[in-house]
């Protein structure tokens, strides 16, 4: 009887660490990250930074793939229909899948995923020459308003819309000129082809530093710290303001054990110095959000620009 008692112990014992194996056995491999943009742009260095440094805290390889296209939206379709174990992370970006689902048909939508941080914010500015007669954006409104409108360049959302809505809220008229990337757009306003630019701090900041662009306004919530004095769209007496974010996530189902490793392994690497130092240089806040708080921000997110692409009547693009 002993030796039966002491089998039925061992079994059960057995069957304890196997249940309990995801929380602590996770991972026994290597992961892949799937970065939804191209190699070398600041989706891809800011992802890898961060792949570098959740290596250092999980112990494992976090492999990085490429996946882009379609604005962003080819790779989270594809880690929404991998296996949900855990090994399958994606970059899952505000604007692919709080903006895009407005702009074209998507294979996917929020509920098919599970999030696991927010790891990094873009900026946005109104940028125009340094020879601009516009000295302010109220300048830059009235000339809209006057004239036959004003030409502003941007590659697509979430930037044209910070134009669209200033458009709206002032009754003033912008035109926009689309690009394929933020260097094209820049290109172009140093060439006099539009009057304006609506791009983030890596695109613009060196060229403003050297007198040949000018920031007027951040069209983000926050000024940007290379230009303090600068004031946001808001306080500029706009009621404006875009934002979008870095994003984790995985397929729905994976195990709850396993999201949280990952959630806090993302918030050990945002924290890390050497992280920190490259954002800086991308010029991406180094901001963390846990899982739930960013699918709060999605959701309204996703309500919010919803209403802005119906009031700038923008057409849905074909796949």
């Amino acid at each position: 009887m002993k030796g039966a008692s002491k089998l039925a112990a061992l079994a059960a014992a057995t069957a304890l660490c196997a249940a309990a194996a995801p929380a602590w056995a996770w991972p026994d491999k290597e992961v892949t990250l799937t970065v939804n943009y191209g190699a070398g742009g600041n989706t891809d260095v800011a992802s890898r930074e961060l792949a570098r440094a959740m290596e250092v805290d999980l112990g494992r390889s976090v492999v990085v793939f490429n996946r882009p296209g379609a604005l962003g939206t080819i790779g989270p379709a594809y880690v929404a229909k991998q296996p949900a174990d855990g090994y399958n992370v994606g970059v899952v970006t505000l604007s692919s899948i709080a903006i895009m689902p407005h702009l074209m048909t998507i294979p996917y939508a929020a509920r098919d995923f599970d999030f696991v941080a927010a790891y990094g914010r873009y900026r946005y500015g109104v940028v125009v020459r340094a020879d601009s007669p516009y000295q302010t954006v109220a300048d830059l409104v009235a000339a809209a308003k006057q004239g036959p409108g004003i030409f502003f360049g941007a590659p697509s959302a979430p930037n044209n819309l910070a134009m669209f809505d200033l458009g709206r809220v002032t009754g003033a008229k912008f035109e926009q000129v689309s690009y394929k990337s933020g260097s094209e757009t820049v290109s172009a306003l140093l060439g006099k082809q539009v009057d304006a630019i609506v791009q983030n701090p890596s695109d613009v900041t060196s060229y403003i530093q050297s007198g040949r662009l000018r920031l007027l306004a951040s069209a983000s919530p926050i000024r940007w710290p290379e230009f303090p004095d600068v004031p946001t769209l808001k306080e500029a007496g706009y009621d404006v303001e875009i934002d979008s974010w870095l994003g984790l996530a995985v397929p729905k189902g994976t195990p709850e054990s396993v999201r949280t490793r990952l959630e806090q392994s993302t918030k050990t690497a945002v924290a890390s110095d050497r992280l920190r130092q490259t954002y800086k240089q991308l010029g991406v806040d180094p901001v963390w959000l846990s899982g739930q708080d960013y699918a709060n921000m999605i959701g309204t997110t996703y309500e919010q620009m919803g209403r802005a692409i119906k009031a700038a009547n923008l057409p849905r693009m074909t796949n």
